[in-house]
């Protein structure tokens, strides 16, 4: 039998013997009308960590062929499986390719939102250094997902409407700095302007951005988000050697330069304060993709779950 398999039995064995020492012993305790359910469960959760350890590895093949060299064959061979075995979790290279930028654009805008989240709403300069700073810090901990995501594209795929939500986490909370900015800008951004055909080029961006956000903040806006991560894709794949410091803290005072001279040009200065927008106020950036993405994965969740009841 496949070593994947009696992992995971061993595991759900342990699981029972527990339960069974405790009292609690679910399965038995079940009456026939509830059984369905627990089977149903029992197989989620099966299902779940068998997905889990097939992305685990995908992510150590990132590491050593690239995206473009993913291979489900290559992966069933490391987890000991057939290739219809893990066919059947995850139905093509193109889907796996998927879950992998999924994840990596939700991990991602999770460690900037949960830095942002954790500085004082009035603190702009804070919170757009936090945002940066997560961003840089998220890249270097995990190249290899960062390289997926804002690397050189896979030949042969077409990322799908799943990934846009995932993929605008970081502009959201970029944005909503943005917004509170609005209301308190230097003159010299206040007054500034973009001229028609600037203008209308932003239209795309225009229809998700709040309207207190001016033309002129918004095209700053955008600047300084390509620069942002510009200087991070340069620093992981070597193209600042040479060019900035490679002694301990010079790339790290480079980057906090940066970032402060970012902010400047968007109307934060050091200590620049604002309130915080009311809740619900900020509009997220195509927030109707989001319910849309948690179904646009095949072979996720509890759909997946009943095809695999009925066969």
């Amino acid at each position: 039998m496949p070593s994947i398999y009696l992992s995971l039995s061993r595991a759900l064995l342990a699981k029972v013997a527990v339960d069974r020492a405790a009292g609690q012993d679910v399965i038995m305790s079940q009456t026939e009308q509830d059984q369905p359910s627990v089977l149903r469960a029992a197989r989620e959760r099966t299902r779940a960590e068998i997905t889990r350890q097939i992305l685990d590895a995908a992510r150590r093949h990132l590491a050593t062929d690239g995206a473009s060299g993913l291979s489900l064959r290559a992966i069933a061979r490391e987890l000991g499986a057939s290739s219809s075995a893990v066919y059947r979790y995850v139905a093509s290279r193109d889907e796996l390719l998927t879950r992998l930028i999924v994840a990596a654009y939700d991990a991602l805008g999770s460690a900037a939102e949960a830095q942002e989240a954790a500085v004082a709403r009035a603190d702009l300069a804070g919170r757009w250094s936090a945002v940066c700073g997560a961003v840089r810090g998220w890249a270097l901990a995990n190249p290899n997902e960062y390289a997926l995501i804002y690397g050189t594209p896979v030949p042969g795929y077409i990322a799908p409407p799943a990934t846009i939500a995932p993929a605008a986490r970081v502009s959201n909370v970029l944005l909503g700095i943005l917004a509170d900015t609005a209301g308190h800008l230097p003159p010299a951004i206040a007054e500034d302007d973009v001229p028609p055909d600037a203008r209308k080029a932003l239209a795309p961006a225009r229809s998700v951005v709040p309207p207190e956000v001016p033309d002129a903040l918004l095209h700053r806006g955008l600047m300084a988000w390509a620069a942002l991560f510009g200087i991070v894709s340069f620093e992981l794949f070597g193209q600042i050697h040479g060019i900035v410091g490679d002694e301990p803290g010079d790339r790290e005072a480079f980057f906090a330069e940066s970032v402060r001279r970012w902010a400047a040009h968007v109307g934060i200065a050091p200590g620049r304060t604002g309130p915080g927008p009311a809740a619900g106020q900020l509009k997220p950036i195509w927030a109707a993709q989001t319910s849309a993405s948690a179904q646009a994965i095949p072979g996720d969740g509890a759909s997946d779950t009943a095809k695999e009841a009925s066969s």
